[in-house]
């Protein structure tokens, strides 16, 4: 195993807001991913599960982001948004490019493979990274990007629209070729 320098988490430059929980069916908290969020595997979004947010939130964003990708700004997996307050669970699955299990008007912007949906895991071989799935409880019911920006600019409109923040970290390690 490559022993890399562990990168920091995206909320660490973020002013800091209240916690609330985030829980899964499929992710347990500093566990491996399962093979269903790999990208090679079932390359499938975990089931989400929230509670005890602000009562001023009007909508939620969700993203996956990978601290330790080796690019110098992480790696975007997922980047979801304008899920309305009444949604606190998304089903494993929901971050298709297909919408199913989303509410009308939820809007995904391109993650850092290309695609407007989530993306599995795909560290390189030997390589163990972090994944930081992220519940954002919002002050507006629509964050103001369209589906066309950058997980940055997304990033960016969340700083200063989040009231509260809450986190999920899994890992996974491509095996070393041999």
């Amino acid at each position: 195993m490559t022993e890399l320098k562990r990168a920091p988490l995206p909320h660490d430059f973020h002013p800091a807001v209240p916690s609330f929980t985030l829980v899964s069916d499929d992710i347990e908290p500093g566990s491996v991913l399962k093979d269903a969020q790999v990208q090679s595997a079932g390359n499938t979004s975990p089931h989400l599960r929230w509670e005890g947010f602000p009562a001023e939130t009007r909508s939620f964003a969700v993203t996956c982001f990978d601290p330790d990708a080796p690019t110098g700004s992480g790696f975007w997996h997922w980047v979801l948004f304008d899920l309305p307050a009444s949604v606190t669970e998304l089903p494993a699955g929901a971050g298709t490019g297909k919408f199913e299990g989303l509410p009308e008007g939820a809007v995904h912007v391109r993650n850092d493979y290309g695609s407007k949906d989530f993306g599995g895991a795909a560290p390189p071989a030997g390589e163990n990274h972090r994944y930081v799935f992220t519940v954002y409880a919002v002050d507006s019911e629509k964050l103001g990007p369209d589906a066309d920006v950058s997980p940055a600019v997304v990033g960016f409109n969340l700083r200063f629209h989040t009231i509260a923040r809450a986190q999920l970290i899994g890992e996974y390690e491509a095996p070393a070729h041999s």
